[in-house]
């Protein structure tokens, strides 16, 4: 008995001190993210990220999975949500290229100047939940056999919830909905934001069965995204 009790006790303790281990593991990169996140405010890390010269704001971390998604799903569509200066479509644009097909349809309620130019993207201007835009989507979606959709534009609660209940449809099986930006309001970052993406995807996915959540896709410890990879099933 006395023998069996100190084998538990050992199996117990080897259990605390790798729970201990993770705790520490999601300090250290939660304390690395914030410090990352913020330095954008002094003209630093992600603020101030460029794709061959065109503003990116997208962290490493990320733009390297979506290579590694892209490789792996070969899509025909990419739709995304929130355009900005046109850095991370040129990105994507350059990744299909490599891949030689694909095509990315990305929208934005701004029209910024001097967006880089490709022959796979098309920009469109306008609300992403406009009924012109989405007839435009439906039609570009129809009879591709493999579409992703990133969602990165308003990033307040309940119009990304809005924006996932409609923009599920055009993600076909295998294929993800990235929700970005779901590490504000204090997961870990930028706590005085409010609900914003991560409180949205929790909402969607108490109803949702369609979709699961692939934590694989945040391996590298950091990511603007936690939670925020979901693969349609």
């Amino acid at each position: 008995m006395g023998l069996k009790a100190t084998y538990k006790d050992i199996k117990r303790l080897l259990y605390r001190r790798i729970y201990m281990s993770k705790q520490k593991e999601r300090s250290i990169a939660d304390q690395f993210h914030i410090m990352y996140y913020d330095a954008f405010l002094f003209g630093k890390t992600w603020g101030e990220s460029h794709f061959m010269g065109t503003h990116i704001k997208k962290f490493p971390f990320d733009t390297w999975i979506y290579q590694e998604m892209l490789h792996e799903l070969k899509p025909d569509l990419i739709i995304e949500c929130g355009t900005y200066k046109g850095g991370n479509a040129l990105y994507l644009a350059s990744l299909l290229d490599f891949m030689q097909k694909g095509e990315i349809v990305t929208i934005d309620i701004v029209d910024y100047p001097d967006k880089p130019q490709h022959p796979r993207i098309t920009y469109l201007t306008g609300s992403t939940l406009a009924p012109e835009i989405l007839s435009i989507l439906d039609e570009k979606a129809k009879g591709k056999s493999s579409v992703l959709v990133i969602l990165d534009d308003d990033h307040s609660c309940d119009h990304v919830l809005q924006e996932m209940e409609i923009y599920q449809r055009y993600v076909t099986p295998g294929n993800y909905m990235i929700v970005e930006d779901s590490n504000v309001n204090g997961h870990p970052v930028f706590p005085e934001h409010g609900p914003g993406p991560y409180e949205a995807i929790e909402k969607f996915m108490r109803t949702n069965t369609q979709f699961e959540i692939d934590k694989g896709r945040e391996r590298y410890y950091m990511t603007a995204n936690p939670n925020g990879y979901l693969r349609k099933k």
